[in-house]
């Protein structure tokens, strides 16, 4: 839309000027003009999201059919722009072209832009001051930014996982989940509950009975009783949910999901302790949860243990066992057979066969005495029993093993809510490497959604500075002309001012989207300034065709090139505004993501219009300047 209206507004000046010439010569001549400039600001457009495709994980998923989409769509408009719109012009555009100044939006615009220019080009220098300062304190706002890998979505439903002391018996877990889930249910903005301990029949779901996860399926919001944001609800739903001996956490099922299978952390924030020994692990985890807790930010810290595990101990003791003619394999088939069972036989169902199991009843198991009467058959038919020939007992031990890079590791879980992520680790990493010692052989790694910014700045950091070196090729192409080239690439940090503020206002953190929609902004922001300067040159070249140009000339000519296609450049602000604004009003899964996608282009583009009608027109009068001749300089 925006190469069409260049192109349609250069072909309306070219009508305007000379009526009677051929509609195709205007058409043929107005293309030749604008067309390499508006195909080299496409293709800029297209080239800015360069970064974007070098995104990795859950961020390139998330983001990449986005960037492709754009890249397709921009690649297809440089396309089109010099081929099919100039002979949609030709065909379409006849008659009578009305002057600009008919239009009242226009005289309205030119009125007040004329002076405002007139009054920077006699001001020269106050104007580059102001440009500085205002490109100056944006660096406030930008440090009271916070920073987040990606903002949540929001999903319908939540996921609640407290967790509990090890060793917690399965019966006292099942009172808990049953008084977690009617607790849960009487929020009139829950629809349904459904909690799982322990981990389901599948091996690729190693959880341990003390930990827990809730489904809450929620109502539509139109249905709830009050406006509450979801971070509110939480709130809500946490106060009632304090339960001595559990640590509460709130998450989403998908972020969940996702989360644990690319860091294995299930909270927002993670700290993995890795070393050798597990005793050494479970200490340092313990210490870390203790000095984090008062962190602001913290709503919830919980260090696995590595111990408290209850396991039946049968130690075998082999001088007994030999002196009644027994083997260790005898006691301990027995044993198999009592615990776990052992198959007798085989039903048969037609061509079904189901292998019959028998064992002790629970009540005959569940306690070492018991255990202790089984009887152990000698091969001259006496009956032992077990206590005679073993020492049975329950026992601690490490719950659940874990390892990561062939090394022991645990895990320090932490639900970050009220702060942003970046903050609250920058502030809890100094606290925690001045105040935990490791030994030697231990290290800590910050992971979740920390370990995911990590990575992704340190590859913006590589592939951004790249696509602005191929922008900066690119318009180098265009108008052989450093200067020129420098002066288009002035219109980023001043697109940055007004996205920045916006941010700042709106109470945005940094994060992917945000950086996704500052990609989309170089682009549109570098197209307008080669509009710009586009129609400074044709004006220029226009004066310099005249005779010999002087300083009156020049501010004639740049007066000319800025005022008189004002209205091209308002229209492609207006356009692209047009566009974002009624997304930040959306609302439903997806929307705060790209809220805050549109938010840098909306706040950047209102200081990227100031550098292209204000600042560029001044830097180009006093680049010109320089190329006048000392007699007409005068």
């Amino acid at each position: 839309i925006d190469a069409a209206i260049v192109m349609i507004e250069n072909l309306h000046k070219h009508i305007e000027h000379d009526p009677e010439r051929p509609r195709w010569d205007h058409v043929v001549e107005s293309t030749r003009e604008v067309g390499p400039a508006l195909f080299i600001s496409l293709l800029i457009i297209t080239m800015s999201f360069l970064p974007i495709f070098a995104l990795q994980a859950e961020e390139g998923r998330l983001f990449r059919p986005l960037a492709m989409t754009k890249t397709f769509a921009m690649a297809a408009a440089a396309l089109l722009s010099v081929t099919v719109v100039p002979t949609l012009m030709g065909l379409i555009i006849r008659g009578r072209i009305r002057p600009e100044q008919d239009n009242p939006l226009n005289r309205w615009a030119i009125a007040i832009y004329r002076p405002v220019l007139r009054w920077a080009l006699r001001h020269r220098a106050v104007v580059l001051l102001g440009a500085a300062v205002a490109i100056g304190a944006s660096w406030w706002p930008l440090s009271q930014l916070g920073s987040e890998f990606v903002p949540p979505l929001d999903e319908g439903s939540l996921m609640f996982m407290p967790n509990s002391i090890p060793g917690i018996s399965i019966a006292s877990q099942r009172r808990l989940l049953q008084k977690q889930d009617s607790i849960l249910m009487t929020f009139p903005e829950v629809a349904s509950v459904w909690g799982k301990a322990g981990r389901a029949q599948t091996a690729t779901d190693p959880a341990p009975i003390s930990m827990v996860e809730t489904i809450v399926n929620l109502k539509n919001p139109s249905e709830w009783p009050e406006r509450l944001t979801q971070d509110e609800l939480i709130a809500k739903m946490d106060r009632e949910l304090r339960i001595t001996g559990l640590v509460n956490s709130w998450t989403m099922p998908i972020k969940n999901r996702t989360d644990m299978l690319s860091t294995g952390i299930r909270t927002t924030l993670g700290i993995k302790v890795f070393g050798p020994d597990l005793g050494t692990i479970e200490a340092i985890g313990q210490d870390i949860e203790r000095i984090l807790s008062p962190v602001r930010g913290t709503a919830s810290v919980f260090a696995e243990r590595s111990f408290g595990g209850r396991y039946l101990d049968i130690q075998p003791n082999r001088e007994a066992i030999a002196r009644y003619g027994l083997r260790v394999g005898d006691v301990q088939r027995t044993i198999a057979s009592v615990v776990g069972g052992a198959t007798v036989t085989q039903m048969v169902e037609g061509r079904e066969r189901y292998p019959i199991h028998v064992r002790y009843a629970r009540s005959f198991r569940d306690d070492p005495t018991h255990l202790g009467r089984v009887l152990v058959a000698t091969p001259a038919g006496m009956q032992i029993p077990l206590t005679q020939l073993a020492d049975v007992a329950f026992s601690a031990g490490a719950p659940m093993i874990k390892s990561e890079n062939g090394q022991l590791v645990g895990m320090v879980f932490i639900d970050v809510r009220g702060r942003d992520v970046g903050s609250y680790v920058a502030e809890a990493r100094a606290l925690v490497d001045s105040t935990v010692t490791l030994p030697p052989g231990y290290r800590l790694q910050w992971s979740g959604q920390y370990e995911a910014m990590q990575r992704v700045k340190a590859r913006m950091m590589v592939v951004v500075p790249i696509t602005l070196a191929i922008i900066a090729l690119l318009l180098y192409f265009n108008f052989a002309s450093v200067i020129e080239v420098g002066i288009v690439m002035l219109s980023l940090p001043f697109a940055l001012i007004g996205g920045v503020w916006y941010l700042w206002m709106l109470q945005y953190d940094l994060s992917v989207a945000v950086g996704v929609g500052f990609i989309a902004l170089a682009g549109v922001a570098t197209q307008t300034g080669v509009v710009m300067l586009l129609y400074l040159d044709q004006a220029w070249s226009a004066a310099a065709r005249r005779g010999s140009v002087d300083l009156v000339s020049l501010v004639a000519a740049i007066e000319h090139g800025a005022v008189t296609r004002v209205r091209p450049k308002l229209m492609t602000v207006v356009a692209i505004m047009a566009g974002l604004i009624p997304i930040m009003w959306a609302h439903g899964t997806g929307a705060s993501v790209m809220r805050r996608i549109a938010a840098p282009m909306i706040g950047g583009m209102v200081t990227s219009s100031a550098l292209t009608l204000v600042v560029i027109p001044v830097l180009y009068y006093l680049w010109r300047r320089r190329q006048l001749s000392p007699v007409s300089g005068e």
